[in-house]
Parts: structure tokens; sequence; C-alpha cells
């Protein structure tokens, strides 16, 4: 087979997917694209979804607000006060619950018929909420231990002295303090990255093999490629809301960390 031959039976397969199809154009000629409007829009029905909800605020709850005190409950006494400790959880549980419900909504956009997009798979978003962490549990730190009390703290592991603390001093500084906002944002988009670009491989190689190609073999690839792509749906809602659980939960153990009394 000749390069000439080889370039147009690649030409005529399906649309390979890339990082391109994460790069979504402004809408109507505009900058705002649809992530943008998608983070917006998820603002709002967590909102009004949990006014809803919380409105009734009755002794025996409906379902509505039985879902609503399952959700808080959950991240309160599930995330918050078992990685914080009783004593002082209680302030940050409106920002973890937040920052729960806003990844949680943001991610599941990725299976919703017409968004299909989750908007965490843009990078820039997970780093922002990871550094909104980074400063929540950095600040708590350092208004519980002052400055140097709390840069101590992190940098110093309970029970070293000596020599060893040249080699462990920089090392801790830089797990604890400088390259927790990059793994807590580099854990999300990658994962809501890889989720959607396997979707888009099965769902446009299913539909080229069943609607376009003329190979023998087309149909029966044509249909695993299909259930393949309904089988990882299936698996990217649990990984969806196992990303927006280990992202509050790692924040919340920052904090607890930052407040506790030994490092």
């Amino acid at each position: 087979m000749t390069l000439a031959s080889l370039v147009i039976a690649a030409s005529s397969g399906p649309p390979s997917p890339g990082p391109a199809d994460f790069d979504l154009p402004g809408i109507a000629g505009t900058m705002v694209t649809k992530p943008m409007l998608l983070v917006l829009l998820s603002g709002v029905i967590i909102v009004v979804l949990f006014n809803a909800m919380a409105r009734p605020a009755a002794v025996v709850p409906g379902r509505m607000q039985f879902a609503g005190e399952m959700v808080y409950g959950f991240v309160r006494n599930g995330i918050a006060r078992e990685n914080i400790g009783s004593a002082e959880f209680m302030r940050f549980v409106p920002y973890l619950f937040t920052i729960f419900l806003f990844v949680l909504v943001n991610n599941f956009y990725g299976l919703i018929p017409l968004f299909q997009f989750p908007t965490m798979s843009h990078i820039g978003y997970p780093l922002s909420i990871a550094i909104l962490s980074w400063l929540v549990y950095n600040g708590a730190g350092i208004k519980k231990k002052g400055f140097v009390g709390y840069l101590k703290h992190e940098t110093v592991p309970a029970g070293m002295s000596g020599p060893i603390l040249l080699l462990l001093v920089p090392l801790e500084f830089l797990s604890n303090i400088l390259l927790r906002p990059i793994t807590l944002t580099l854990r999300l988009f990658a994962t809501m990255f890889a989720g959607h670009l396997l979707l888009i491989l099965f769902s446009l190689g299913g539909e080229y093999l069943l609607l376009h190609s003329d190979n023998t073999l087309a149909l029966p690839a044509g249909i695993i490629s299909s259930l393949l792509a309904i089988a990882i749906s299936f698996l990217e809602i649990l990984i969806m809301f196992l990303q927006a659980y280990v992202f509050t939960l790692l924040s919340s153990m920052y904090v607890g960390e930052a407040l506790a009394d030994e490092h």
C-alpha cells in the first residue's frame, strides 16, 4: 500500500477525538463559551434546587427536603466532622458543601443530553477551586497558629531534629504548601478529560462503523463500540460522584491537618 493510499484510508475513517474537541468556540461569535454558561448555570441550579428543598422546613420532611438533608448530612458528618473534628468543623461546612455540589453538578453535565460537556475537563475551573481550597486551609492554619508557627507546623515533622531537617523541611514545604493545589487540580481535571475523551471515541467510532463503513466487520464492531460507550457512561456516573467526593474530602483533610496540634 502506497503512502497516498494510507493517507486516503486514514482520512476516510471516523474523526479522531483529541484535545481540540475540548476547545469550544464562542457562542454567536462572542467570547462567551459553552463551559462558561454551564458554570453559571450550575450556580443557578444549586441555589434554586436547594432553596426548593429547604423552603418547607417541616419537622417531618417530604421527599425533596429529605434528599437535601441527606446530601447536607453526608458532607457535614461524613466529610467535615470526620476530618476536621467536632470542635471546629461547622464553620467549614458551608464551603465544603458548596464545592461538593459545584463539582458534582459540573461533572454530571458530561452525561446530560444537549449539555454533554463536563466543565471540569477545562483545567481552569478545577484549578480555581483548588486555589480557593488552598487559601481556605492555609488561612485557617495561619489564623490559629500564626504565620511562623503554621509554617513550622507544615514543614517540620513532630519529633524530628538534627541534620535530617535539611532534607525534610524543603520536601515538606514542597509537598504540603506548593504541590497540593496542583495535585487537587490534576486529579479532577485528568479524570474528567479522559472520561469524556473515551465517550467521544466510542460514540463516534460506533456511529461511523454502523452508518458509514463498508467493512464486513463494521456491524459487530459498531455494536460493540456503542455498547462500550453506554457502559462507560454508567461508569462515569460513579466516577463523577467519586471525583466530587474526593476533591471535597481532601480539602477537608487539609483543613483538619492545618488546624491539628501536631504535624
